[in-house]
C-alpha cells in the first residue's frame, strides 16, 4: 500500500469542465485547498530573519520552475480541490513578467483566489497590471514605519518606494491590502499600536506574526526575542479598543481577526510558537526550486521539478500530489526539544 492511500478523496457535487473535483484530505482530516509558490529566491532586501548571512547564493536559472510548469502543476492541482494560489519569493516581482503568470493561472478552471505576497519594492511599477491579469488580493511585508529602522531591517533605504506601491496598489483596487508585521523584541515590538493605527486611516489588514527558527541564522534565534500574540493584542487594547471578530480565514486558516472600533481595516495574529495553529493547516508548499512541501517547519519534500522535466503524465503528478499529501505531518516541531533548523530552505527559497 503506498502512502498516498492513507489520503481520503471524495468527489464533490460541483463539476468543472466536465471533471469531478476531489478533495484532498490528509490523515489528520485537513482538507487541503491551499498552494503557495514561491518564484524565485531572489530578494532585493536582504531581512535577516529571512535570509542568510552573507551574501547569497541564488538558485541559477534554468533551477526555477518556468511560467509553463507552474502552469502545469496548479492545473493539476486544480483538478484535487486546490483552489487558492499565492505567489510568493524571495521577490517575486524579481521575475518581470508575473503579471503573464497570474494571467495564465486566471484561466485554470477551480482556482477561486490568486494572491501574492511582496516586498513593495516594484509594486508601484507592476500594481496594475497585475490588477489587470486578475489577481484578487496583495500581502506587503513591512516590518517598521521608520525608514531609518526600515533601513537596519532590510539593508536597503527603499522604505519611501515602498510607501508609494502600497498606495499604488490601494489606488488600483488592491483593498483591503494586507500588511504582514514580524514582530521582534528589542527590534521593533515598540510599533505594534502604531501598525494597529493604520487601520483608522487606511483599508489595511495589518497581521502580526510571531518571530519562527526559519531563514534565521542560527546564532540570532532566540526564543526570548519572540514576542507572542497576545502580549501584542494587549499592548494594543492597552491603547486602542478592539474587539474579536470572525473572517472569511476563521477556522480555515492560522490567523485570528480582531476589529479596530472606527477603523477603515482590522488586525490580525498569527502565533505558530506560542499558540500552535497546525490543527487548521490547509496548505502546501512549492518551493522556488520545484520541490513540494507539506509543512514550512519540516523537511520531507517531493521533487516536482524532476517530475515535470522527465515528462511526467498528468496522472504521475497526481501521484506526487497524493503523496506529498500524506506525508504531511501532524504538526511543526518548533516546541520539541529535537527541533532542527534547516540548512538549505531558507525562508526565502521556503516562500515567504
Amino acid at each position: 500500500m503506498s502512502l498516498h492511500q492513507d489520503v481520503h478523496q471524495k468527489d464533490q457535487t460541483e463539476k468543472l469542465c466536465g471533471r469531478s473535483v476531489r478533495e484532498l484530505i490528509d490523515r489528520f482530516g485537513r482538507r487541503i485547498t491551499y498552494l503557495r509558490i514561491s518564484v524565485t529566491d531572489r530578494c532585493n532586501l536582504h531581512c535577516h530573519y529571512c535570509m542568510p548571512a552573507g551574501r547569497p547564493t541564488w538558485f541559477e536559472r534554468e533551477k526555477l520552475l518556468s511560467f509553463e510548469e507552474i502552469w502545469r502543476f496548479v492545473r493539476v492541482c486544480s483538478e484535487l480541490g486546490i483552489s487558492k494560489v499565492r505567489l510568493t519569493g524571495g521577490e517575486p516581482l524579481l521575475r518581470s513578467e508575473l503579471p503573464e503568470l497570474v494571467a495564465m493561472l486566471r484561466k485554470i478552471p477551480g482556482i477561486r483566489e490568486i494572491a501574492m505576497t511582496t516586498n513593495a519594492t516594484l509594486l508601484a511599477r507592476y500594481a496594475e497590471s497585475l490588477k489587470i491579469a486578475g489577481l484578487d488580493r496583495l500581502n506587503v511585508s513591512l516590518d517598521s514605519l521608520r525608514p531609518e529602522r526600515f533601513a537596519r531591517i532590510t539593508q536597503s533605504d527603499a522604505f519611501h518606494q515602498v510607501w508609494r506601491g502600497i498606495e499604488t496598489a490601494l489606488s488600483v483596487g488592491f483593498a483591503p491590502l494586507k500588511l504582514n508585521v514580524v514582530v521582534i523584541k528589542g527590534i521593533n515590538d515598540d510599533e505594534v499600536v502604531d501598525f494597529a493605527r493604520l487601520t483608522a486611516r487606511y483599508p489595511f489588514h495589518v497581521r502580526f506574526i510571531e518571530y519562527m527558527p526559519i531563514g534565521a541564522n542560527r546564532e540570532d534565534w532566540e526564543r526570548g526575542k519572540v514576542v507572542s500574540c497576545a502580549e501584542i493584542r494587549e499592548r494594543i487594547a492597552r491603547e486602542i479598543p478592539i474587539k474579536h471578530a470572525a473572517s472569511d480565514s476563521e477556522g480555515k486558516g492560522p490567523e485570528r481577526t480582531y476589529a479596530v472600533c472606527d477603523g477603515k481595516g482590522c488586525i490580525g495574529f498569527i502565533s505558530p510558537v506560542s499558540d500552535e495553529f497546525c490543527s487548521a493547516c490547509n496548505r502546501m508548499r512549492l518551493t522556488s526550486d520545484g520541490k513540494l512541501r507539506g509543512c514550512l517547519m519540516r523537511n520531507g519534500e517531493l521533487d516536482i521539478r524532476d517530475a515535470l522535466r522527465r515528462g511526467a503524465t498528468d496522472d504521475e503528478l497526481r501521484e506526487l500530489v497524493l503523496e506529498a499529501v500524506a506525508r504531511k505531518p501532524e504538526k511543526h516541531t518548533i516546541n520539541s526539544p529535537d527541533f532542527e533548523f534547516s540548512d538549505f530552505y531558507t525562508m526565502n527559497r521556503l516562500g515567504g
